[in-house]
């Protein structure tokens, strides 16, 4: 039997994945996902540190020439005998194929088309964008749809900046936006002068279309997105730190570095000037079914990132005590943010702290098999709840809002 066989047996297909925390260079942690403090530069100065934590990724990580092998992978923890071995998650996908993720998606796309991450950065990012599928082709990549969430349980507090700049403020003119990408060497670029920031708020999130500039605040966010790590960054000067210009041009076809009307070709303009941001991209709570249904059941199941073809996410409650069985009708995986007890063969805890390389018992991925016979899940405390996040891949068909 394989090492990938035998780990869909052990977990009853349910696998156990391993940590993938991933640096940025150009980014200060905000120490807010529980990685040890002594670890957050364990990489070395030069890597910078770490402000990500990549959940159920069969994506690498684009970091540039001293990117470490299967930096951004999420490893399968395996029993072998009397010892644990890892394989990547993405390697137990490449020969099971549909028994982990289910047919539908493994016939459409031959591969988990998502990740999730936690993105935890003290203060907020350059104004940027994501390609979208034309636009990225150009460089053999996938276009970059993502949302966010802002999970309670990881944003005591909320860094150095906690609102976002979404989008370019309605009347702006295309040459303004131009000007600015111009300028982009000359210091203070200043084209959040043309964008309106929104404050953020714990326990919500937002929905970001490729094309769309953004520059996310200093919340420690959730982020589940399409399987790819394709951008490019308009902003040059943010929280005093310069953003070297090959980022502006990152993403551009080499034949096309140093057309700035290429740059603002890759902007969706109507979207970036809609002038109803709020209501067409925040994204509050919605209850799968009636709250008092789920609350005699003993949970409560929220979708948190519902805007999006390409992904869904959801936010399961279980209360103490309780014990429940969950179904979904497609794969996904999890990170458990709060209690502990027992989901199917495994033990589920939320560590306080994890030092680089520790394993945990708070990251799995559901086979879409598992997902339709239901997951068990008991709470094993009296007080305390299970709170657990579920990231998707494209086309939920449970998402009928």
């Amino acid at each position: 039997m394989s090492i990938a066989s035998k780990a869909l047996e052990q977990g009853q297909g349910i696998l156990r994945l391993a940590p993938t925390w991933v640096p940025r260079s150009f980014c200060v942690p905000g120490r807010r996902i529980k990685l040890h403090p002594d670890d957050y530069y364990v990489l070395g100065g030069n890597r910078g540190g770490i402000d990500e934590r990549w959940l159920s990724s069969t994506t690498p990580a684009k970091n540039g020439p001293l990117t470490g092998k299967n930096e951004g992978l999420s490893p399968v923890v395996v029993k072998d005998g009397s010892k644990e071995v890892q394989i990547l998650l993405k390697d137990v996908i490449d020969e099971l194929k549909g028994e982990i993720i289910g047919d539908r998606l493994w016939n459409k796309h031959k591969s988990w088309p998502m990740y999730s991450k936690f993105f935890d950065n003290m203060g907020p990012l350059p104004h940027h964008v994501h390609h979208n599928d034309e636009k990225a082709a150009l460089i053999g990549q996938f276009g970059k749809p993502e949302a966010y969430y802002f999970p309670p349980q990881l944003n005591n507090h909320g860094g150095d900046f906690p609102y976002t700049f979404f989008g370019i403020s309605p009347g702006t003119t295309k040459a303004q936006i131009r000007e600015c990408l111009v300028n982009f060497t000359k210091g203070d670029n200043k084209i959040t002068n043309f964008s309106s920031a929104f404050r953020l708020e714990p326990g919500t999130g937002w929905d970001v279309p490729p094309g769309m500039l953004h520059a996310p605040g200093s919340m420690c966010t959730y982020e589940p997105q399409k399987a790819s790590d394709v951008f490019a960054m308009y902003q040059s000067l943010v929280n005093e730190a310069i953003i070297p210009e090959e980022l502006l041009w990152n993403g551009t076809p080499k034949d096309k570095i140093g057309d700035f009307d290429e740059l603002i070709d890759v902007l969706d303009w109507e979207l970036n000037v809609d002038p109803n941001i709020l209501q067409t991209r925040f994204m509050a709570p919605v209850p799968v079914r009636a709250i008092a249904e789920m609350k005699a059941q003993g949970y409560v199941e929220n979708w948190v990132c519902y805007k999006s073809d390409a992904f869904s996410a959801k936010e399961l409650t279980v209360s103490p005590g309780a014990t429940v069985t969950i179904k979904d009708d497609a794969a996904y995986g999890i990170i458990v943010m709060q209690g502990h007890g027992q989901m199917g063969a495994w033990n589920i805890e939320t560590p306080a702290l994890i030092r680089y390389g520790q394993l945990t018992n708070d990251e799995f991925f559901i086979t879409e098999k598992a997902a339709r016979a239901g997951v068990k899940i008991t709470n094993a405390s009296t007080t305390d709840p299970i709170v657990i996040l579920k990231h998707f891949g494209p086309e939920n068909p449970d998402l009928k809002l």
